[in-house]
């Protein structure tokens, strides 16, 4: 089973920016996507990108403030946030899944660990 290794989180002023990367062990997902969960609430899809063509896919939590890029060759993702508010505030979570529906948290078969971001006002 692919493993996902995710770095990048941390604590930003409101405005900043911050990249989170997601390493996956080896090619053996459809899709790569990143989720995010604040306290008290479920999980959030933010961003996701299918890997035999590069498309991707937004969530409205954060669509224009966001910049999905991969490296094909070392099996990463990166997520660029820009324009960071309190209420991003969240564990962000990585997953894989062989599913279409890259939107959809159930449909994913991994997790990583997930990394904190904090944006403070």
């Amino acid at each position: 089973q692919v493993q996902l290794v995710e770095s990048g989180g941390g604590l930003v002023q409101a405005g900043g920016s911050l990249r989170l990367s997601c390493a996956a062990s080896e090619r053996a997902f459809r899709a790569l996507g990143w989720f995010r969960q604040a306290p008290g609430k479920e999980r959030e899809f933010v961003a996701a990108i299918t890997w035999s063509d590069g498309n991707r896919y937004f969530g409205d939590s954060m669509k224009g403030r966001v910049i999905l890029s991969r490296d094909t060759a070392k099996n990463t993702v990166y997520l660029q946030m820009s324009s960071l508010k309190p209420e991003d505030t969240a564990v962000y979570y990585c997953g894989a899944t062989l599913s279409r529906r890259v939107g959809v948290g159930p449909e994913y078969d991994t997790w990583g660990q997930g990394t904190q971001v904090t944006v403070s006002s």
